[in-house]
């Protein structure tokens, strides 16, 4: 089964990695970029076929390792 966790910074935390980003978009000429948010996407490979077990899991795995959850928010999705 797999399954992905997306990571993203809170709506207050700064991001500069996401400015650096904006202003190298501008530079390359990209027009219409309002603003950049970076994050982490991890795409996880489960054994099993429990969705319910899986998405618990990885909530707990993301509470514990993928994320800072003091400035980071993340969406676990079981794709299948």
């Amino acid at each position: 089964m797999k399954a992905r966790v997306t990571v993203t910074l809170k709506s207050g935390v700064l991001d500069p990695q996401g400015k650096a980003i904006e202003g190298a978009l501008r530079s390359l000429g990209v027009d219409g970029v309002a603003s950049v948010r970076q994050g982490k996407v991890f795409d996880i490979e489960l054994d099993g076929s429990d969705r319910a077990k899986a998405e618990a899991l990885l909530k707990q795995a993301a509470d514990k390792l993928l994320a800072n959850t003091v400035i980071e928010n993340y969406h676990v999705e079981v794709l299948g």
